[in-house]
């Protein structure tokens, strides 16, 4: 059992992380749901079948299913037959989602700049190297 320091210090930790990440994603853009965002984030590396992006995203595949059909709709997302597998689909970014997953990108800069702004270098620096040390934490 972790001592009563290390456990405050994680839970402090996890619920600023979740306030943090909550905030990105409803505050920044209004343009796409997140979950709808976060699926495109996923495929802006390469294609992938809705198995995979629902197990990236640690959704049942029919909530993928879901997803993937309003990308589609949208034109965001183009669904093609797998090259190796007939049974399967493959999905990728469309033009238009790659535009669209720039935007949602630079509105979520955008807005984590404005809420920088103001902070010393100091505070700044201390940011940075927080950001580093998280990332490495989660990266375990």
């Amino acid at each position: 059992m972790p001592n009563e320091a290390l456990l405050t210090t994680a839970n402090d930790l996890r619920i600023a992380c979740q306030r943090v990440s909550r905030r990105v994603r409803y505050e920044s853009t209004s343009e796409l749901a997140p979950h709808l965002a976060s699926a495109l984030a996923h495929l802006a590396d390469r294609p992938l079948t809705p198995g995979e992006l629902a197990e990236i995203e640690r959704v049942a595949p029919p909530s993928m299913t879901k997803t993937t059909n309003c990308l589609v709709e949208r034109g965001l997302v183009a669904r093609e037959d797998h090259p190796s597998d007939g049974r399967s689909k493959v999905l990728r970014l469309t033009d238009a989602g790659r535009e669209t997953l720039a935007r949602i990108r630079r509105a979520r800069d955008d807005w984590m700049v404005h809420q920088l702004e103001g902070l010393t270098k100091e505070e700044l620096k201390l940011l940075k190297n927080a950001t580093e040390l998280l990332n490495r934490v989660v990266g375990r």
